[in-house]
């Protein structure tokens, strides 16, 4: 009998063992010097002035989007092909997301899309990195002129656009879920060069109080504050920020890793009925935090229930945005082609830096034989 083969696998050492034990032991586990070393240390690789730290991608783009203050009668342009939970956070904010088509080959928009959706009620655009690919920024960047660009680099850890690390140009949200390429459990970080932004964000993500408990509570401590508006409790930990500080030091070997599995899959599954996923022509390095394939001659619901008998684990990101049942309630009914059709075919194969050679050459074996 074949060993389960997971979509993906946090990948945790001793390192990271010691790393929380030692934040245990020292009696100071909330957000204290291991998140401000995690944001700097975060801040720097990415090239930004600077970044906060949160429990999630998703409170990080409601902090943005409050910061922004967007609201009722704004739109939000942003991709369909994503997770849902930017949609959920632009109509929690009382705001319209408007949808646009993606590319069928990188599951991506070109920025052609977001020009024609840019209306005057506009007031950010929020292009997705998909799957560890970045989106074309500079393209985006001269249609966008004066609207904010919030991107959303959940999957763009170690992702470069034409050398440089995404992140570093505009306000961006990472993901550390266990997912992601590195993981802090669950986790997420705010980037921006925004001085004024990041100074809101801070106050908003810890209850509206300038100091968090490290400055209230800590070492030569001062427990007094004020509140001159209200916010939320999206602060990280030090047991989650301890794991970031040991991930960040395995990200080059985790790239590596995971090109290596995707080089596997591109050579070893041409020819036999999938659609293998489409790279950015311009520069860039991708840094595989998904493979996603499109199945073209059976249906997808035949495919895995063939990959489940196969004890090989699968993911589909992403149902299309537009069409879940509360968007089209809220927003009415869209047609966007390219995208539903994608949404139909694509499946996410296993790809973590955990993965041994023989189960990538099992997932190949067996897509084969279920495919020939």
């Amino acid at each position: 009998m074949n060993d389960f083969i997971p979509m993906s696998r946090p990948y945790f050492g001793e390192e990271e063992i010691q790393a929380v034990a030692e934040v245990l032991r020292s009696g100071w586990i909330t957000s204290g010097p291991k998140c401000k070393a995690f944001e700097e240390g975060f801040a720097a690789f990415v090239g930004a002035r600077q970044a906060v730290s949160l429990t999630s991608a998703t409170a990080g783009l409601h902090l943005v989007l409050k910061a922004l203050d967007i609201g009722s009668g704004d739109e939000v342009i942003t991709p369909s092909m994503t997770f849902a939970s930017t949609v959920n956070q632009i109509v929690l904010a009382g705001a319209k997301p408007v949808f646009v088509d993606c590319d069928y080959d990188t599951l991506m928009p070109e920025a052609s899309a977001y020009a024609k959706a840019i209306t005057r009620r506009t007031r950010a655009i929020i292009p997705v990195h998909f799957a560890g690919a970045p989106a074309d920024m500079d393209a985006i960047e001269d249609i966008a002129g004066a609207i904010p660009i919030v991107e959303d680099a959940a999957h763009a850890i170690d992702t470069r656009y034409k050398g440089k690390h995404i992140g570093g140009r505009h306000t961006a949200i990472f993901s550390f879920h266990p997912i992601k390429n590195i993981t802090t459990g669950e986790g997420g970080m705010v980037t921006s060069n925004d001085e004024a932004l990041m100074r809101r964000l801070r106050l908003l993500k810890f209850h509206g109080i300038e100091r968090d408990a490290w400055k209230r509570y800590g070492k030569g401590s001062d427990p007094t504050y004020d509140i001159f508006e209200p916010g939320y409790k999206y602060n990280m930990t030090d047991i989650q920020a301890a794991l970031g500080l040991v991930q960040m030091k395995k990200i080059a070997a985790i790239t590596r890793r995971r090109s290596e599995i995707a080089g596997a899959y591109l050579e070893g599954l041409t020819g036999i009925g999938l659609d293998l996923p489409g790279v950015p022509a311009y520069e860039h390095q991708h840094s595989w935090h998904l493979f996603v394939v499109k199945v073209r001659t059976m249906t997808r619901r035949e495919f895995m229930a063939a990959l489940a008998e196969q004890e090989i684990g699968y993911g589909l990101h992403f149902p299309a945005c537009h069409t879940l049942s509360y968007v089209k309630k809220i927003c009415g009914a869209a047609t966007l082609p390219v995208t539903e059709e994608a949404a139909e075919r694509i499946i996410s194969l296993p790809v973590y830096p955990g993965m041994e050679d023989r189960q990538v050459n099992r997932v190949i074996g067996a897509i084969r034989g279920i495919l020939e």
